[in-house]
């Protein structure tokens, strides 16, 4: 590919504002990111709940403010993302677009390149992961590119920084497109005639009247600011007019003329490619292999892993380099409706050996029984030994203690497994396996009134449940994001809570069948509760459209910095709420309500439950952070405390528990206050039903005795 900017660097205007553009998943917000760095604003677009990021740059010694705008594959709205995106060209006509597109796949980018032309605005073109079409064998004609549509094209490697510096040097130039679709004979005449109704209503006049004609309604509240009602009438008797002409939607109609368009188009900008315009990847021996080899190939890998963890627990690193391979080599077919269940299967697999045997065995051993266990406890201890007062004593190293209690928790039991599992989390996110994912279950999740497009935030619920929520915007209806909120704060642990209960599932004391119990029953929960949830709320469904991006090698640097931030963001906010938790059980136990709770508990925690009185603090504390409590069943499991039996119920009850504080306050946020409290109505005594009801049946069929 010619990746030299197209046009020359010199001269250009001013500019104050600068937009991105594009179609999602092309890289837009590492662009973005790479531009402003740190000085950015993130906010809900007025009137929605729709999140548009602001920062800035310095340009020519000037400050220019830069907005990220939400991915879209239409200037014609089909969803609350694409209608944001489009009020802000609407918005910002005179400003300047950047245009990311991914260069893969160039016909994509072309269809907002002819649309962004249409409502001429000053925009050029970037062309992002340029590495990865060459990958392909794809060598783009950028200046042809340039030419035809009469504005910059520059080519970037977005998670590089690389073509950064030529597409700051280019945003001065960027221009007015004269480049139009030629649509059928009567389209242009209507178009011409809604052009004229509109008068002066500004630059765009022909992509706007393209888009009332395609019967945007989203496109009401604007043009009765612009024109009068009886203006409004004379376009919609043009709009039916010309629609009486075609046996299709409009809008239908003026998309198709646009893809061919497009399709013809596009032979001009392929140089010397000896493969097809979408590239056929050029894949290692381990990508050719079929599932039916593959799988077995690395099943029996795992097989040898595990034997190896059985030896020594810092074996379990190698599972994160096979998880690697795996998603690399297998994840082509992890959408495939049968062979996609066996390698989930698999991918689950090597991330519960890496987190549950390696960060909660090597590294909890070393943080914790080394680190805190013999240097830093008991040196707090013998420090504080000669402070006279005993509570101050106890509060700092105490049973209840702020070092021995809260930071020992926080840092040397929670911290090793939520880095390892934020580590394995990385390469699913980079690798494009969770979009595949997401095509997998589509058939699910319809069952539960939703599309594949809702296991996206269910998925990063297992980072963290509270930014999952915020995600749920993503979900085209009310009813969906409702379920969607429901299913988060019910039955999906966060990376701090999974890591931790990992940790106890993996440990060489607990059976294999405890895990698979925990595994069943959670999802069992999850899709009946879903399914009911989808037969009894009332609500329309939505189309599943979602662009899967290809397979891609994780980069080490991206996976670095995002685990690094997930801990900075882990330390930040959990560890505070470690210590405010612990001082709260310092002044329960010392005032004695500790007690008083425990026996008003123990109908449910000791009897229903058949758990340990000691059980009844994590219940307690787990909803300042539902880690913190699994990380007091993580302790009473290393004092053998607790049996088999008792853990896989109370791990089963905590994980379905309701949900941490902060969770709690953005469900009301989001959702309303009438709905969080609802939900948590039903949560918390669900909980402890399911709970009882498998501790009666574990006790019934003596299992793991």
């Amino acid at each position: 590919m010619d990746d030299q900017t197209a046009h020359e660097s010199e001269g250009g205007k001013q500019v104050s504002k600068v937009v991105l553009l594009g179609n999602p998943n092309v890289g837009k917000s590492a662009i973005f990111g790479a531009l402003t760095g740190k000085y950015v604003v993130v906010s809900n677009y007025p009137g929605t709940t729709v999140e548009v990021a602001k920062g800035h740059i310095t340009m020519r010694g000037k400050r220019v403010d830069v907005v990220d705008t939400p991915g879209a594959n239409s200037l014609v709205p089909m969803s609350e993302d694409e209608r944001v995106t489009r009020d802000i060209l609407l918005e910002s006509r005179d400003d300047v677009f950047v245009q990311v597109g991914d260069a893969k796949n160039l016909r994509r980018a072309l269809i907002i390149s002819t649309q962004l032309a249409e409502f001429d605005v000053p925009f050029l073109i970037d062309l992002n992961m340029i590495d990865e079409a060459r990958s392909r064998g794809i060598r783009l004609h950028i200046s042809a590119l340039s030419e035809a549509f009469g504005v910059p094209v520059v080519g970037t490697i977005a998670t590089q920084k690389s073509g950064l510096d030529r597409l700051i040097s280019q945003i001065p130039h960027a221009a007015r497109s004269p480049y139009r679709v030629k649509f059928d004979q009567g389209i242009e005449e209507a178009i011409v005639r809604v052009e004229s109704l509109m008068g002066d209503i500004g630059p765009g006049s022909r992509g706007i009247a393209l888009t009332v004609l395609a019967a945007d309604e989203s496109l009401s509240d604007w043009l009765h600011e612009q024109l009068p009602e009886e203006t409004i009438a004379e376009i919609e008797t043009v709009r039916e007019q010309i629609q009486s002409k075609y046996h299709q939607p409009l809008g239908y109609v003026i998309y198709i003329r646009r893809m061919r368009h497009v399709e013809l188009l596009l032979k001009s900008f392929y140089e010397g490619s000896k493969v097809t315009p979408e590239g056929a990847a050029k894949r290692s021996v381990l990508r050719r292999l079929h599932p039916a080899l593959a799988i077995p190939i690395f099943a029996g890998a795992c097989i040898g892993l595990n034997t190896l963890v059985g030896i020594h627990p810092a074996f379990a690193l190698l599972s994160l380099p096979i998880l690697l391979y795996a998603l690399f080599a297998l994840g082509d077919w992890g959408m495939h409706p049968i062979l996609g269940i066996p390698i989930l299967g698999l991918v689950l697999y090597l991330t519960w050996v890496f987190v549950g045997s390696f960060g909660a065995g090597t590294g909890v051993d070393f943080l914790g029984n080394t680190l805190f266990g013999k240097f830093i406890n008991p040196w707090v201890a013998s420090a504080v030994s000669h402070i006279p007062s005993e509570p101050i004593r106890d509060l700092i190293a105490g049973q209840y203690g702020i070092v021995t209690m809260a930071l020992t928790y926080a840092l040397a039991i929670v911290l090793p497994v939520v880095g390892t599992f934020f580590l394995a989390f990385g390469l699913l996110e980079d690798s494009g396996y969770l979009p595949r994912l997401a095509v997998m279950v589509d058939r699910v999740f319809k069952k539960m009134g939703m599309n594949g497009k809702a296991v996206l935030p269910m998925i990063l619920g297992l980072g963290c449940d509270t930014m999952a929520t915020l995600t749920a915007r993503i979900l085209d209806t009310k009813r969906e994001r409702v379920i969607v909120t429901l299913l988060l704060a019910l039955g999906v642990p966060c990376s701090a809570q999974l890591g931790v209960i990992l940790g106890i599932l993996g440990s060489p004391t607990m059976p294999i069948g405890a895990a698979l119990i925990w595994i069943g029953v959670v999802t069992v929960v999850i899709f009946k509760v879903g399914y009911l949830a989808g037969k009894l709320l009332p609500g329309d469904k939505s189309d599943f459209i979602l662009e899967v991006p290809p397979i891609r090698m994780p980069q080490l640097e991206n996976i670095v910095v995002k685990t690094l931030a997930r801990v900075e963001w882990y330390v930040k906010e959990a560890v505070p709420l470690f210590i405010i938790g612990t001082f709260v059980l310092f002044t329960a136990d010392r005032t004695g309500l500790l007690k008083v709770v425990e026996r008003l508990a123990a109908p449910v925690v000791q009897v229903f439950l058949g758990l340990p009185a000691k059980a009844t603090e994590a219940f307690l504390i787990g909803f300042l952070r539902r880690d913190y409590g699994v990380a007091g069943l993580y302790n009473m499991s290393k004092a053998h405390e607790i049996d088999t039996v008792q853990m896989i119920v109370a791990l089963v009850t905590m994980t379905l528990f309701i949900p941490c504080l902060a969770n709690f306050l953005v469900i009301i946020k989001e959702r309303g206050l009438k709905t969080g409290v609802a939900m948590a109505l039903f949560i918390v005594p669900y909980a402890f039903l399911i709970g009882g009801l498998l501790n009666f049946v574990l006790r019934a069929t003596g299992a793991f005795k």
